[in-house]
């Protein structure tokens, strides 16, 4: 088997978590039944945390041989904006990331309704599929709501870090776009300044000072709703590879 692309993670450093809780209230038989038959189907195969003996590259052009381009999704909630993509973009193909197991549940639900044949889902830290893509594969990333990690000592969390960036530049090629949608000002402040440290993105100038314009294609989420009724103001942040 062939190796998976090396990394400039030490492999004796353990890895920070970026993310909350992996499991919510009981799932209903519906969405256990989804999870056991159809997310086999859906779920890109080899990828796995370091040190696994199943981990493989991940080839887009095997699991998307039609698609002009790749998309990733880094923590797709319950699945609306990734589905809404697929079924607006049929020629690019979507690999969407989550470890929550009932977005993942309420995501395949979508998927069966809708059934756009251009989406796989990987389960978990999408820091594992990341390592495993080739070098400038993806087009666009989304990152959209991620997890505040309010307190300050837990802001080396946050997923826009210098380190998580260096790994997205990897696999992005220059002009390709990450986006970031969040309703936490500090948030904006924290991206800004990661961004500026990474020097490997640009912040796109057609977002306007105050980052309150949602891009032509947004469907809004279910977090984007809850922002709103709890009465904090969204940001949408186009970060462009350079």
């Amino acid at each position: 088997m062939t190796p998976p692309p090396e990394t400039d993670r030490p492999h004796q450093e353990p890895r920070r978590k970026l993310y909350g809780r992996r499991h919510g209230k009981a799932l209903r038989p519906r969405q256990r039944e989804l999870l056991d038959e159809l997310l086999p189907q859906l779920q890109v195969p080899g990828v796995a945390p370091p040190g696994d003996q199943d981990r493989a590259p991940v080839e887009p052009r095997a699991i998307f041989p039609e698609a002009r381009a790749l998309w990733v999704e880094v923590g797709f909630g319950a699945g609306e904006h990734l589905v809404y993509q697929a079924q607006r973009n049929p020629d690019v193909g979507l690999i969407g990331c989550e470890p929550y197991v009932n977005g993942v549940a309420m995501a395949l639900a979508r998927i069966a309704e809708a059934r756009p044949g251009n989406v796989r889902l990987h389960p978990g830290d999408a820091r594992d599929l990341i390592e495993l893509l080739p070098p400038a594969s993806v087009e666009r990333v989304f990152l959209l709501y991620p997890d505040p990690w309010p307190k300050a000592r837990h802001h080396r969390r946050r997923f826009m870090h210098p380190d998580n960036l260096a790994m997205l530049a990897r696999i992005m090629p220059p002009g390709a776009v990450l986006r970031l949608a969040t309703d936490i000002a500090d948030y904006v402040e924290h991206a800004l300044a990661a961004v500026a440290a990474s020097e490997t993105f640009r912040l796109a100038p057609d977002g306007g000072a105050d980052h309150a314009r949602p891009w032509p294609d947004w469907p809004g989420t279910r977090y984007e709703a809850k922002a709103v009724r709890d009465r904090r103001r969204p940001h949408y942040l186009t970060f462009v590879r350079v």
